[in-house]
């Protein structure tokens, strides 16, 4: 995979290295990182009063070069039981903020990691990052992001794998939207994210709350860390999604 080719990112040899062990050490990452380049320094970030791990960190190389080999060879690679996920550090704020090159990516097999994501849409253009969203204990919640240097890479990318079936589902490719957009309308939608759900709530009871607005195609519903419920209605018309938003929004 190539360093991106331009942009901020290409003004320094940053990564940042995720899904990290809380056992992790800079001494761990420098053994891992130092043998492709010289690192420049370490970083792992940590909880200001605990001092404990967060699960990621910065490490900085001298060449873009070394970089861009370190991405390439040690990706997804275990470290102490914990399979690594590395991308471009950005750390110019409108960078980060862009919604540009983004999709989202739902309806995944349970199956599908990081790594099968990640190989699955590298075919398309240059990732800048990819991860399927996981519960707190490292199960697949069936969606994921996967974030392209540029958009016609993206857009490649939603034509040639939306309702492609990956693994034993056919799985839905989109445009990331975010929320400000999605507040606005300015883009007509199908897919409903709820929150705010009260314990308890189920599938059922979730379609019988959304299914009186019209044909729903898909649905999901998630339990975070902290039993926080959510869920996701995907309606085959747009017009059905907007009534359920509009009905149901705080009710």
């Amino acid at each position: 995979m190539a360093a991106p080719s331009s942009g901020p990112q290409q003004h320094f040899a940053s990564l940042y290295v995720g899904d990290l062990n809380r056992d992790v050490t800079e001494a761990v990452l420098f053994e891992v990182f130092n043998p492709v380049g010289p690192v420049a320094s370490i970083r792992v970030c940590r909880d200001a009063i605990s001092r404990k791990s967060l699960g990621y960190a910065y490490v900085n190389f001298h060449n873009v070069s070394d970089a861009e080999r370190a991405l390439d060879t040690l990706n997804y690679q275990s470290i102490k039981g914990r399979s690594c996920r590395i991308m471009w550090s950005h750390r110019d704020p409108a960078m980060r903020k862009t919604g540009s090159g983004n999709i989202f990516v739902k309806n995944l097999d349970k199956s599908i990691d990081n790594k099968a994501l990640y190989d699955t849409f590298s075919l398309f253009g240059n990732i800048l990052s990819c991860k399927v969203s996981t519960d707190h204990e490292g199960n697949s919640r069936g969606y994921g992001f996967v974030h392209y240097e540029t958009d016609e890479a993206a857009t490649q990318a939603i034509e040639k794998v939306n309702n492609m079936q990956i693994g034993e589902k056919t799985v839905f490719v989109g445009l990331f939207q975010k929320r400000e957009n999605r507040d606005r309308g300015d883009t007509k939608f199908t897919n409903v994210y709820v929150k705010n759900l009260v314990d308890g709530t189920t599938e059922e009871d979730v379609k019988k709350m959304f299914s009186p607005y019209g044909e729903i195609t898909s649905m999901v519903v998630n339990t975070d860390s902290k039993n926080r419920i959510s869920a996701f209605v995907n309606y085959a018309e747009y017009e059905n999604a907007a009534k359920a938003v509009e009905e149901l929004h705080e009710k």
